[in-house]
């Protein structure tokens, strides 16, 4: 099968690697509908992280399951599936309690930018599909497996709601997204923090109500002029950079919370800037198992369309392409067609 493989700092490759087998009785092979990059995949891309060996890349997923192990009862061969970018039991107290990216039995997921992948603990990780989708669902589909669950636990780690106002850092896949999630959480304002023309127009098609272009000082200086000194109730963090932390920090308000799913690099924090802002920090890998039923049952009921995020397609042979128009900005999100 064809499989996307990170050999170093900008070295993509496609190529040839066996089809992934049943390793436990608790996996599942699928299938491949679609495959994506993700913002995260361009830290080791671009060298932030070390590659010391090469590395099968891709964490989200859609498809259809070809085969089970013996002991997976909850999805079986044919049935169109979504998963989360975390494998998890989802019967162990933390995932009880909404955190199965925290699950005592996690296992990392990778490979998905391929023909096909193995999922483990597939029947606490994967969600079926009442029937297969049709064709222009499996965009959003294949973003609930990442971008969109982990938008949409940042606006609700930061408490989104009716009447709040919202802002958000980072106008990636993921920040956009946010900003879809806070959207339909009832927020009242969302600023978007952009630079970019072209995601300044999704974000306001996504929700947003204002844009600031400022950085660093200059945009929590701004966030408070737009909020009347106080600041935003609620802030999404969705970089993960030292600049992005302070800057989300220091934008809201006394009491307020920033939600943070920007994977850090990085960042230290002032305790006592901290101790003095009053702010609520809640966030890291996104809990998405918990959020996939009410993410897909939304998608395919057509209230949210989240694979708007998706600006650019290619073949899965030519994703050493999509990597190189994300890391220089020239799409939001690029999908691997299988």
């Amino acid at each position: 099968m064809k499989a996307t493989i990170l050999y170093g700092p900008r070295d993509v490759r496609v190529e040839e690697r066996p089809k992934p087998e049943i390793q436990h009785p608790t996996d599942a092979i699928i299938k491949l509908a679609a495959a994506c990059v993700c913002g995260s995949d361009l830290w080791p891309y671009r060298g932030t992280d070390n590659v010391a060996e090469p590395v099968p890349m891709g964490h989200e997923y859609c498809g259809i399951v070809e085969e089970v192990g013996s002991e997976v009862t909850s999805v079986r061969p044919g049935q169109f599936v979504v998963g989360s970018f975390f494998a998890s039991d989802n019967t162990c107290e933390i995932c009880q309690a909404g955190y199965q990216s925290g699950c005592i039995h996690r296992q990392g997921i990778g490979g998905s930018q391929a023909e096909y992948m193995r999922v483990p603990l597939a029947d606490g990780t994967l969600v079926a599909t009442a029937e297969h989708p049709p064709a222009d669902k499996i965009p959003s589909l294949l973003a609930a497996s990442d971008v969109l669950g982990t938008g949409w636990f940042a606006a609700v780690a930061a408490e989104v709601g009716p009447g709040k106002t919202v802002a958000v850092v980072g106008d990636g896949a993921v920040g956009l997204l946010g900003i879809l999630a806070a959207k339909h959480l009832g927020a009242e304002r969302i600023i978007a923090m952009s630079r970019h023309t072209d995601r300044q127009a999704l974000a306001r098609e996504f929700g947003a109500t204002d844009i600031v272009e400022e950085r660093g000082d200059a945009g929590v200086e701004r966030i408070k002029e737009l909020t009347g000194g106080y600041g935003a109730h609620s802030v999404i963090e969705a970089v993960g950079t030292q600049e992005s932390m302070l800057q989300a920090i220091r934008a809201t308000r006394r009491g307020g919370h920033v939600g943070y799913v920007g994977v850090a690099h990085d960042v230290s924090l002032d305790g006592q800037e901290l101790f003095f802002s009053h702010v609520h920090l809640h966030g890291g890998p996104a809990p998405v198992r918990d959020y996939l039923p009410h993410l897909i049952d939304l998608i395919l009921k057509g209230e949210i369309d989240p694979g708007k995020v998706f600006d650019l397609e290619v073949p899965l042979d030519q994703a050493a392409k999509a990597y190189k128009a994300m890391d220089e900005r020239r799409a939001v999100k690029a999908l691997l067609r299988v």
